[in-house]
């Protein structure tokens, strides 16, 4: 499967502390067909065997998933008899190949009974029939959507959504191609949000009322786990650190992070040993951290007493953090368990997904920055990461080195999760563009975001659908594939309006 996100700088693989292993999503496929017209015409039934052989084969080629193939359904009883394979299956996602006109009873029981997103696939091996030469063999062979209204019907019945649906040809359709890459993608994010472990320290800051979050929602909705964990058991590590594994560490971070000369910010330097030194402990310490308590994620926020160890290690994780993010675990600031699942969301979609919010409006060239201090993906940075002492964290306690970079150039999008009043999530979606230009030197992410159709109009629409201040923030244009996403787990999603 090929990823959106294509890194390309060796050096972040060699400073990522540890790579994520790709998530295998379980995917199942089963075809559709009328088994009246096998003794009607005669090598019709190999010729839909074949078709469903090369979708499969695509799939395989697109996914790094495991793929279980339910063979082909042609009446009503191996549909009842589908059934329980499925669900015994514990399948993310299954593609219902329409492989020519097939009657709804194949279909029905099989969507009334499952709660796994189905999507039908009506890929047709011709781009057109030879009319010159048209048979009734020719039609069938090429009936793949003929069905597809049929189903949608039954599906509203059922009282289930009607199902998502690719439309193409088999063959040298790159657009049809896409669109499997793309639901290969969602399985995998449908996965890993219902299997992951996002470690949870201290609370969110007190004042912001727009974090806080109650844990148990999170599996209810996603079939995550929160774990809850301590600021002691990073600060334990911290006190074990192999002193040459903060040597590698440091070597590691020097190689990957640019450490310029401070500009305008008087409260930024340039990069201390001291701040490299804690900052490479720390790093190796979330390593061991991670690992020991099985982590996919994690939101964080701890002060610990003034001049405490617990302070400087808490108040220091920023570069790790980054580097984590980067490696596929994604790592909140400001103990932000919603904005945790959205760089998630967007890190196994295979788009990044950096923590954000909205900075100052330059009204003269009509953007807004969007960055945030703390932790970033360094995996979707734009040139070479910076990285610089502050001498201060604004709103915060302690001091130490900041990250600081922009966005890939090019097209974004964000998203952010949101608590409604009746205790669901809401997911507020929009896309735009990153462009190139000076960002404030202050040892914080900064991109210049425009949005259609003008900054001011966008920020109100945006404001409007009530979303966090925090959002993640990921390259290229991706919104569908996120409503989608929502969609399948029964939430509300709005994409903001850019006309």
């Amino acid at each position: 499967m090929e990823n959106p996100l294509q890194i390309e700088n060796h050096t972040f693989k060699e400073a990522i502390i540890r790579k994520r292993q790709p998530t295998r999503p379980r995917i199942g496929v089963f075809g559709v067909g009328y088994f009246k017209y096998w003794s009607q015409f005669d090598g019709l039934l190999d010729d839909m065997l074949c078709k469903q052989a090369v979708f499969i084969e695509k799939i395989e080629q697109m996914a790094h998933a495991e793929l279980i193939d339910f063979g082909l359904i042609d009446n009503v009883q191996k549909a009842y008899d589908l059934v329980p394979k499925l669900n015994a299956a514990n399948l993310d996602l299954i593609f219902c190949d329409m492989l020519t006109y097939a009657t709804s009873n194949t279909f029905g029981t099989i969507i009334r009974n499952l709660n796994v997103p189905i999507v039908l696939v009506a890929l047709q091996p011709d781009h057109a029939m030879d009319y010159t030469r048209a048979s009734t063999y020719m039609q069938l062979y090429n009936d793949d959507i003929c069905s597809l209204p049929e189903f949608a019907g039954v599906a509203a019945r059922m009282g289930k959504k009607v199902p998502e649906m690719i439309i193409g040809t088999l063959h040298d359709d790159p657009q049809a191609d896409a669109e499997i890459a793309e639901y290969c993608r969602i399985a995998a994010v449908l996965h890993d949000v219902r299997t992951s472990r996002i470690g949870h320290i201290g609370h969110p800051i007190e004042a912001m009322l727009d974090m806080h979050s109650d844990s148990t929602m999170f599996t209810a909705h996603f079939g995550a786990h929160i774990v809850q964990c301590e600021a002691h058991e990073i600060v334990t590590h911290y006190q074990h650190a192999d002193p040459a594994d903060i040597e590698n560490m440091k070597e590691r971070i020097l190689d990957f992070f640019d450490t310029p000369e401070p500009v305008s910010d008087p409260i930024s330097e340039k990069l201390r040993d001291s701040d490299l030194e804690t900052a490479a402990r720390v790093t190796v310490a979330l390593e061991k951290f991670v690992e020991a308590k099985q982590l996919d994620g994690l939101a964080y926020y701890y002060e610990g007493p003034d001049n405490s160890e617990t302070r400087t290690v808490m108040s220091n994780l920023i570069v790790g953090n980054s580097l984590l993010t980067g490696a596929g675990f994604p790592m909140c600031g400001e103990s932000d368990l919603k904005t945790c699942f959205a760089m998630l969301i967007m890190e196994r979609l295979g788009i990044g997904g950096s923590f954000a919010e909205f900075h100052p409006v330059d009204f003269k060239e009509g953007f807004v920055l969007v960055g945030h201090d703390g932790p970033h993906n360094v995996a979707i940075a734009e040139g070479k990461p910076v990285l610089r002492s502050l001498t201060k964290y604004h709103g915060k306690p302690g001091f130490g080195a900041g990250v600081e970079f922009k966005i890939k150039e090019g097209p974004i999008t964000m998203l952010s999760i949101n608590s409604t009043f009746d205790g669901k999530f809401k997911f507020v979606i929009a896309e735009g563009q990153s462009v190139e230009g000076s960002i404030p030197p202050t040892g914080n992410t900064n991109t210049r975001g425009f949005f259609k159709p003008d900054v001011r109009t966008f920020l109100q629409r945006w404001m409007k659908e009530g979303p966090t201040h925090h959002f993640a923030l990921g390259v290229g244009h991706h919104a569908s594939a996120i409503a989608k996403i929502a969609g399948y787990l029964n939430l509300d999603a709005v994409i903001i309006r850019e006309d």
